[in-house]
């Protein structure tokens, strides 16, 4: 995030957007206003914010509708404001992807709550850096590099075992197909080239390459690689 978070206000309540802007400006955030879905889009393309505070009862285009539209596209967090109380109305606003929801009338000092706590869950679920050195048993694989080492010992790895062992490392602990990994590694052979090179890597990363810890297969999806 910013220095400062910034706020998309979205309410067709001149007054209530108003006040909102104030409020959240003198608490620490940078807040831009819409008065509708249709503004609200415009500022979407042109700039990124932290966090969205939605009306759900807009003319035209309601908050539920923006929303559905919305999330394919942008994955902004959504608190939305509703006037409604129904729980029904409540789980479509989650089911559409909406973080959290705030009845009409609410305290300012609750709404600024509200904003503080989904922010600090986004900045937590934030994906980190990758670690500079992933770990095998006694083996480590420097990713800047691309050394496999024993120990204190290098291993020799082929320029295609490499590139393996760096793709993998990529998508650590996600499955990456053999398609993708022919693409990005530059294999030629297909797909029976690749099942022979996992097992030449598997052979230099593993205690017991015929059980893979680190290395595995899942099938119908490809290899993925699961570091300690």
């Amino acid at each position: 995030m910013s220095e400062l978070p910034h706020i998309l206000v979205v309410d067709d309540d001149t007054r209530l957007r108003d006040l909102l802007q104030r409020y959240l400006s003198e608490n620490g955030f940078a807040v831009s206003t819409a008065s509708s879905a249709g503004e609200a889009r415009q500022l979407l393309a042109a700039l990124t914010f932290d966090l969205m505070v939605l009306d759900v009862m807009m003319p035209e285009e309601d908050g539920l509708t923006f929303t559905e539209w919305l999330r394919p596209r942008n994955d902004v967090p959504i608190l939305m404001l509703t006037a409604r109380g129904e729980v029904q109305d409540r789980i479509a606003g989650l089911e559409r992807g909406v973080d959290d929801y705030l009845s009409k009338p609410f305290d300012p000092q609750e709404l600024l709550l509200r904003i503080t706590t989904i922010l600090r869950r986004v900045t937590s679920a934030a994906p980190t850096e990758p670690a500079a050195a992933i770990l095998f048993g006694a083996c480590r694989y420097e990713r800047e590099r691309k050394e496999l080492w024993l120990d204190d010992q290098r291993i020799h790895l082929t320029e295609m075992e490499a590139s393996l062992l760096h793709s993998l490392a990529e998508q650590l602990g996600s499955p990456v197909s053999r398609e993708t990994l022919i693409q990005e590694c530059n294999i030629s052979g297909g797909v029976r080239t690749v099942d022979v090179q996992v097992t030449r890597l598997r052979r230099k990363i593993e205690p017991d390459p015929r059980n893979p810890r680190y290395l595995q297969t899942i099938r119908g999806r490809g290899y993925v690689l699961r570091p300690e």
